[in-house]
């Protein structure tokens, strides 16, 4: 399982290349893609919890960043993250190409997110 965004030396939101590489990018420097796997992607559905929906409601009375609604917008992107590099990483890819985001209000007060991308294999260029 990978590390957690608070753990290590990356800051909240920031992903670790660690498995394979992930690049919004449809190339990989000093690779070649030498076989398009498929799409892969993660997808979670959240809502803020009781607590943070309250003091988040509180605080959006006064306007600014709402760091309660932030943690749960960061956790379901990591979590969408993580599921789209394991789903990657068990068709064998090296390397995931034009990678995204994207966001749904499943309801109101909870959202889908999906990452997605394309697993492909490389070779290093000689």
């Amino acid at each position: 399982m990978a590390e957690t965004p608070s753990e290590g030396p990356y800051r909240v939101g920031a992903e670790p290349i660690d498995r394979l590489i992930v690049t919004t990018g449809n190339e990989v420097a000093g690779y070649r893609i030498v076989k398009y796997l498929a799409i892969v992607r993660g997808i979670t559905v959240r809502a803020a919890s009781i607590g943070q929906s309250f003091w988040g409601s509180l605080k959006s009375l006064g306007g600014g960043n709402i760091t309660e609604f932030t943690e749960v917008c960061e956790r379901a992107r990591h979590d969408a993250y993580v599921q789209m590099v394991e789903h990657a990483t068990a068709m064998g890819a090296d390397a995931i190409i034009g990678m995204r985001y994207d966001a749904t209000e499943f309801m109101q007060g909870t959202t889908e997110v999906l990452a997605y991308g394309t697993a492909v294999r490389l070779d290093p260029i000689v």
